[in-house]
């Protein structure tokens, strides 16, 4: 995608997962289930790619995957922080930064909508079968699929990233008008990511191994393969 064609994807998905975040908001047990939903899913990845949050080359960027694109935290501050600063990062980051920043926002607008039909279904109190039922019967399959293929080209455009060095220095130096401009918590996304990424001799093998592993997962539920969680 060009610029312009990145940055209307972005205002796009922004709007969408604000919309989503606010819909859960107004009803503290649809957030609550929400944020169950979340760090059951966490867990799940945490002992998918537990070797990966081992390996001290790849600790950092694994950790960042969990944390940073799907943690339980409430990131409603970011995104009216992000929503307001939108001409500013459109005119700061450079186009590959910019795109690690869309596709992240698509992943998030798309994951909100796929957990709260799940939430809705389990509630904060579930089992490991009532989990696999509630995906099996929320969200089309084709969504699953685009889920992964978001978080594929995130890898792929943060992998890009660390082949410039000077998007790095120009991320570090971004820091001080970041923060006056209120967007200091995308900032801080951004280097993680880039320094996470940075530090792996191979980031694309990194993002083929969670990749690969979570569509198995996927493939493993729909098929109702038994222990469809674990890797075989």
């Amino acid at each position: 995608m060009d610029k312009q064609e990145i940055i209307a994807a972005l205002h796009r998905d922004l709007a969408s997962v604000i919309e989503e975040r606010q819909a859960a908001r107004k009803f503290p047990e649809s957030y609550a289930a929400r944020t169950a939903l979340r760090q059951f899913q966490v867990a799940r990845m945490s002992r998918t790619h537990a070797d990966l949050l081992e390996d001290p080359e790849t600790n950092a960027a694994a950790g960042f995957f969990l944390s940073d694109l799907y943690g339980p935290h409430d990131l409603s501050e970011r995104d009216t922080n992000l929503k307001r600063a939108l001409p500013t990062i459109e005119r700061l980051l450079p186009v590959p930064a910019l795109a690690g920043v869309a596709e992240a926002i698509s992943l998030d607008a798309l994951s909100e909508r796929l957990d709260a039909g799940m939430a809705a279904m389990l509630g904060t109190e579930f089992s490991e079968e009532a989990y696999i039922e509630a995906y099996r019967k929320t969200g089309a399959r084709t969504d699953r699929v685009r889920q992964l293929d978001h978080v594929e080209r995130l890898g792929v455009a943060l992998t890009d990233l660390v082949r410039h060095p000077l998007i790095g220095r120009t991320l570090s130096l971004m820091k001080g008008p970041a923060k006056l401009a209120g967007v200091g918590h995308l900032q801080d996304f951004l280097e993680r990511g880039f320094k996470a990424f940075e530090a792996m001799k191979a980031p694309q093998e990194f993002v083929a191994k969670v990749v690969t592993r979570e569509r198995q997962i996927m493939e493993q539920l729909y098929r109702g393969k038994k222990n469809p969680l674990e890797l075989s």
